[in-house]
């Protein structure tokens, strides 16, 4: 039988941080799941912890590859899924016990509903909540504020063509998936409360992002959008010039009004006077 629930796990120099990620999948309350682990061509002791919790449970399954990036290493994982959802879980994080046995409800329980995510826990040099918003596409368009931690339907992945292997930076292949998503009118569901903890460490992947990284990055992801961000500058005026012209109107009537209460108060003065 296959499982429900593929849970991608990317790899890259993971020794220090792929155990306790591992114990987070194991502890689950879902249990319906197989965990694809993916050694993007680490050279420390990754494989050899990936290999004891395979050996330990046959749901962890190891593959191992030469350097390729993110973007590619969670499409190769996918590639390889049998679930009919996907959770992209990165190794030095930690997946909350309930979060897959409550958006797997969800979203067995709704049709239009296509992704499932919820806030996060920071841990390690940073602590503290990481609330996340609900899904807007206008906000996306700006930069992403959902991680990749979160449940989706396999069918979207492949609808979209999975993550773009294309950008010039690794890093944001994310922001790029959620917005093609929503290109297609996929629904996100926002579960209020940590489905999730986020490791922050000096060593993460988007410390290490430059100015001119980030300037890269985002052309890239305007000029594949450029329609659809003509689209929300075309909303964004005409909604300027709708309240402007309510403001306008409200101005107008409160003019008016002042000057109708002007106009009483001298009245009221000239008649005392006579």
């Amino acid at each position: 039988m296959h499982p429900i629930l593929s849970i991608i796990i990317p790899c890259y120099n993971s020794e220090a941080t792929l155990e306790s990620t591992l114990e987070s999948v194991l502890n689950q309350d879902f249990q319906e799941w197989e965990a694809i682990i993916v050694n993007d061509g680490s050279i420390d002791l990754t494989e050899e912890i990936a290999l004891k919790w395979a050996n330990r449970d046959k749901r962890f399954k190891y593959f191992s590859k030469q350097n390729e990036g993110l973007g590619k290493t969670r499409n190769f994982g996918i590639l390889k899924a049998k679930g009919k959802y996907i959770l992209p879980l990165d190794s030095d994080n930690l997946v909350a016990n309930d979060f897959a046995k409550e958006a797997i409800a969800i979203l067995e329980n709704n049709n239009e509903i296509g992704v499932v995510h919820g806030d996060a826990e920071y841990f390690g040099e940073k602590s503290g909540l990481w609330k996340v918003d609900e899904f807007e596409m206008s906000k996306m368009l700006i930069g992403n504020y959902i991680d990749a931690c979160a449940i989706y339907r396999k069918k979207n992945w492949v609808d979209v063509g999975g993550y773009d292997e294309n950008m010039p930076y690794q890093g944001h292949e994310d922001w790029g998936f959620w917005i093609a998503l929503g290109v297609l009118n996929v629904e996100f569901y926002h579960l209020n409360k940590i489905t999730f903890k986020y490791r922050v460490t000096r060593n993460s992947m988007i410390h290490s992002f430059t100015e001119k990284m980030l300037e890269l990055n985002n052309e890239y992801v305007i000029k594949k959008y450029s329609k659809l961000y003509q689209l929300q500058l075309k909303a964004i005026y005409h909604d300027m010039k709708s309240k402007e012209k309510s403001f306008n109107i409200k101005l107008r009537s409160e003019k008016f009004v002042l000057k109708l209460f002007l106009n009483t108060l001298l009245r009221c003065q000239i008649f005392r006077i006579n």
